[in-house]
This record gives C-alpha cells, structure tokens and sequence, in this order.
C-alpha cells in the first residue's frame, strides 16, 4: 500500500455499535422533543458510522473496539 492509499479497516465492535444507535437516535429525538432544533441532526454521524463500521476518529488515533479475527486451522 502507497502512501496516498488509505484502507478503511473496520474498527467498531459490537458493543460499540449498539452504544452509536443509542446515542445517535437519542440525538436524533431532539429534532422532535426537547429544543426541538436541527442539532440534533448530528444524531446521523455515529449511525452512518455503524453502518459503514469505520469510525475516522478511531482510525487517526489507531484505536479498534472490534474483536480481532479468529484464523481456523
């Protein structure tokens, strides 16, 4: 791999995941309870980043909460 190349390897665990859906759609909820302003659109970044299981945060500070894989013999 180049120096210009950059894979996005998956670094989000389960655990991790279901804690993004919760925040995300919690923030989410604002929209519609609360201050009821557009902010809570920021509830979109953690579900987008569970669906495309790569968190750019994580991946500038080398951080991984997924499970490494298990090689079969």
């Amino acid at each position: 791999m180049t120096t210009k190349e950059k894979k996005m390897t998956k670094n989000i665990g389960t655990p991790d995941k279901w804690i993004r859906i919760i925040i995300g759609l919690f923030l989410l909820s604002l929209i519609f309870w609360g201050p009821e302003t557009l902010w809570g659109l920021i509830g979109i970044i953690p579900i987008v980043t569970v669906f495309i299981n790569f968190c750019p945060i994580y991946g500038i500070l080398r951080i991984s909460t997924r499970k490494p894989a298990q090689k079969t013999v």
